[in-house]
């Protein structure tokens, strides 16, 4: 029972690994192809070679190669070595869930295959959480349009009282005699 333990957190360890090589890049959930070489186990120019070799199996929406802006920005952000002390010379692809499905079919690798699970399974990942955000604010603006209705109604409501809480206005009408001015205040009937 304990290597299958052990297997489990292993298989938790990379899946978190694979989780975190997704970027997004031009509105698209990707991998570079030296996150993918690392996890199928083959050299990054092998990778590059069999997606030149196979290009009718990768159209556009299963990879894109990077503009030298996009790759300048993933260096200023991502550790990657100089072109100068022997780093690549050329821009770099990325691959859609698509895209690494048939690399990892080209690639004919018993790694490539079984990593392909784990990348696939990522991406599937990422789908969910991201469906699952957009229900959270879904229900986050909806709650908001509620409690804007309640304060609207809320102040009708606190109107209503103070209308009922003020005295009703007089009608200056007095029950009972009015005398004139000039009579009887300071005289007395005589008998």
């Amino acid at each position: 029972m304990r290597p299958q333990k052990h297997m489990g957190k292993q298989i938790t360890v990379l899946a978190k690994h694979t989780d975190s090589k997704i970027l997004l890049i031009r509105g698209q959930r990707v991998i570079l192809d030296t996150d993918l070489a690392e996890l199928y186990g083959v050299p990054v120019k092998q990778l590059n070679q069999q997606v030149k070799r196979n290009a009718r199996r990768f159209p556009d929406d299963f990879v894109i190669q990077l503009s030298a802006e996009e790759a300048a920005n993933l260096r200023s952000q991502i550790v990657t070595s100089s072109s100068s002390h022997g780093g690549r010379r050329s821009l770099p692809y990325a691959f859609t869930e698509h895209g690494t499905i048939m690399a990892a079919s080209v690639l004919n690798s018993e790694r490539a295959d079984d990593m392909s699970i784990f990348v696939v399974r990522a991406f599937v990942r990422m789908r969910e959480a991201l469906a699952a955000n957009q229900q959270i604010l879904s229900k986050l603006t909806e709650l908001e349009h509620r409690v804007e209705s309640h304060d609207g109604n809320i102040q009708e409501l606190i109107e209503a009282i103070r209308e009922l809480m003020e005295p009703p206005p007089s009608k200056n009408r007095r029950i009972g005699f009015s005398l004139s001015d000039g009579s009887a205040k300071g005289s007395s009937h005589s008998r």
